[in-house]
């Protein structure tokens, strides 16, 4: 095939010898490439807010550990998040920006912490809040199993 192709080139012309990409084989390619994406997108998607539930979940479980932390030395809970290595005094958002953490309520006795998705869509529908209190409780909301869940 190689002959032929030199052939041509030199002015004989062998016909069917320089071929480039019909049409057909282009249409395929992108069909092809299209079905892939339809089907890796959403898998993308879900590890994306899955990820972003992993910082919340992580968040609140930092502020559990401070906030005992803090309790031994001062006998009480405290609503200052700068006071448990927070960059900020309240309204903590998490890398992604996409929860907002904060200590709702904090006393002698106990505390509360709260995670609240920031951002619209689906995900607001699944696990809109988490929480914390100082018994080890986790709460979420509207789905109960926002903790737990993998997917």
């Amino acid at each position: 095939m190689a002959s032929a192709c030199i052939k041509q080139m030199r002015g004989t012309s062998i016909p069917g010898c320089l071929r480039g990409v019909t049409m057909i084989e282009l249409m395929i390619v992108v069909v092809i490439v299209s079905i892939l994406a339809a089907v890796a997108y959403p898998n993308y998607r879900q590890y994306v807010e899955r990820s972003k539930r992993n910082e919340a979940k992580a968040a609140l479980l930092q502020i559990a550990t401070n906030q005992e932390r803090f309790y031994l030395n001062n006998n009480a809970y405290t609503t200052n998040m700068t006071s448990l290595g927070f960059p900020v005094n309240s309204n903590y958002t998490t890398d992604s920006g996409a929860y907002e953490v904060n200590v709702t309520a904090a006393d002698a006795s106990g505390f509360t912490a709260e995670a609240t998705y920031r951002e619209g869509g689906k995900e607001a529908e699944k696990c809109l809040t988490y929480g914390i209190n100082g018994s080890g409780v986790k709460s979420s909301g509207p789905e109960p199993d926002c903790w737990t869940r993998s997917r």
